[in-house]
């Protein structure tokens, strides 16, 4: 039985010092449903909501109702009015899916001139570290995070984080792609436009020639010159990164912002939100709790598997229902012939007990009862899992989600979903 707390996620919602909420996790655990519904939940309880997401499948789209979503937040249409309450409360609800080139374009645009950004959106070295650099699209969705938070239109903010292979890819991103901007090789790269004096520019342009003759011969002459060219007019920005990047991490350690793990109870998944639960604690970030997804119950709890099997088998070795021609006589009522026929099949089945244990009288009931076990049996493993969680992280808060009988796929499922949040965890 767990010991530790519940999740209270309407108590989260609620809270107005809580402006962003981070769902993170393993890919596969519903992330982008989860905070979608999260987000629906918060408006209709009165919250301005934007959800932002990274997935590239566009469920988030499809779930509520929108055709496509872009790089610019989208009112969900009908998210605050299926009831009076939820209208009464006046919230509402923007999506928004990341577009990474197009972030990092508006970054360059926002900080260079005019002149200046045509030529670095035009070089092919940038066109490539836009859209397909490690670590560019967990950077931009922490970029993108930090201009809905300045722009304070909405008082809760819901990011969907990367389906990331290893969860510490969504920390580290905005340090990587940094310190890439700020490493040796681009510092190599950019010597001789920052040289200064003749004597001092010979020396740099002999050691760069010799530099650049490696280099050239690893990636091409073209490559480098593209480079060369990015890092000249790229130059000024170098310090806007690194500025926003700590700014960024700051705001992710903000008391306003509240991380929510997410998992289904399954070995791998559980694994590595354990492993995420500590790297959030050693780097100081709001921890709020952890989601477990997909979860399976009962709600005839009380009939355990080993009794389910117990009378499956009971009933598969009860003689046959009785109601063969004999017993009904021709015309299929109660004669006096059928009696004496259920007379002599209950002697033929005294003497053969191995052909008669061979027909279930309920052959239904007993399926169920075995499909019953079956789910107690995968209930009891999954508490299990869970349990053994609670036991490494006795104070880390805990709700569970239902699984649904159906794909999420519209408002009233996300509904749902924020209902089995609200309700907490069932392990007792």
């Amino acid at each position: 039985m767990r010991s530790g707390p519940a999740l209270e996620v309407d108590r989260l919602l609620d809270d107005p010092r809580t402006r962003i909420i981070v769902c993170c996790g393993s890919g596969g655990v519903g992330k982008t449903t989860t905070a979608a519904a999260l987000g629906l939940r918060a408006a209709e309880r009165g919250r301005h909501v934007v959800v932002l997401t990274v997935d590239p499948a566009r469920r988030l789209a499809q779930s509520m109702g929108l055709s496509s979503l872009d790089n610019t937040p989208r009112p969900v249409p009908g998210a605050t009015n299926n009831s009076a309450a939820a209208e009464a409360a006046g919230g509402s609800l923007h999506a928004m899916m990341l577009d990474m080139k197009r972030t990092f374009d508006e970054i360059v645009e926002a900080h260079s001139d005019p002149d200046r950004a045509e030529q670095i959106l035009a070089n092919p070295f940038y066109q490539s570290l836009s859209s397909s650099f490690a670590g560019t699209q967990e950077y931009m969705a922490m970029e993108k995070l930090g201009q809905l938070r300045r722009a304070d239109e909405w008082d809760l903010i819901v990011v969907d984080t990367p389906p990331s292979r290893s969860a510490l890819d969504f920390l580290d991103a905005p340090q990587r792609l940094g310190r890439f901007l700020d490493g040796r090789l681009i510092r190599v790269l950019s010597a001789p436009t920052k040289a200064g004096g003749r004597a001092y520019l010979k020396f740099v342009t002999a050691g760069f020639t010799m530099v650049t003759g490696v280099i050239t011969k690893i990636i091409g002459a073209q490559m480098l010159r593209d480079v060369q060219t990015f890092i000249a007019a790229f130059d000024t920005m170098f310090g806007g990164f690194r500025e926003r990047a700590d700014d960024t991490y700051r705001l992710l350690q903000a008391p306003g912002t509240a991380f929510l793990v997410i998992a289904t109870p399954e070995p791998d998944a559980l694994r590595e939100a354990s492993y995420f639960v500590d790297r959030l604690s050693s780097d100081q970030m709001p921890l709020a709790g952890l989601i477990v997804n997909r979860v399976h119950r009962s709600p005839a709890a009380h009939l355990s598997a080993a009794r389910s099997l117990g009378a499956a088998e009971v009933l598969q070795r009860v003689p046959g229902s009785g109601e063969g021609p004999l017993e009904r006589g021709e015309n299929g009522h109660g004669s006096e012939s059928g009696t004496a026929g259920r007379r002599a099949g209950a002697r033929d089945r005294r003497r053969t007990p191995d052909a008669a244990a061979t027909t279930s009288r309920h052959p239904l009931t007993a399926t169920a009862l075995r499909l019953h076990a079956e789910r107690m049996q995968l209930a009891e493993r999954e508490r299990r899992l869970e349990e053994s969680f609670s036991a490494a992280h006795p104070v880390i808060p805990m709700a569970e989600v239902l699984a649904q009988p159906e794909d999420v796929h519209d408002l009233d499922g996300l509904r749902s979903v924020g209902k089995e949040l609200a309700r907490g965890v069932r392990l007792s």
